[in-house]
């Protein structure tokens, strides 16, 4: 398992823009504070401090997660807290990032 993986980055080999394609939903686990100063359109914001208290309201939504942040580091703890739960999540990292290569 490469080191992409153990941070919660790709999911098979699959890029975030082949997630996205699949109607996956974008979870910003930024600050309320972070996520109001710029996200990704249409991105939910839950910060990784509460997200344990959302997953049963992550898991209705009975889509693909992609979680995102400033630089990847909360979004693979936030990959890897929901992929114990059974949600199907990949890792988009930062969010400029992600946003550009959604783009």
């Amino acid at each position: 398992m490469g080191l992409f993986n153990i941070l919660g980055f790709g999911s098979k080999g699959e890029s975030a823009k082949d997630f996205w394609q699949k109607g996956a939903v974008i979870i910003d686990v930024r600050t309320y504070e972070e996520f109001a100063s710029g996200h990704i359109k249409g991105s939910k914001n839950i910060p990784l401090q509460i997200i344990n208290g959302k997953i049963a309201e992550i898991k209705k939504l009975n889509q693909p997660v992609i979680v995102c942040c400033r630089s990847g580091m909360r979004s693979a703890q936030a990959a890897s807290i929901l992929k114990a739960q059974g949600v199907e999540v990949m890792n988009g990292g930062g969010w400029e990032r992600l946003e550009r290569e959604l783009g």
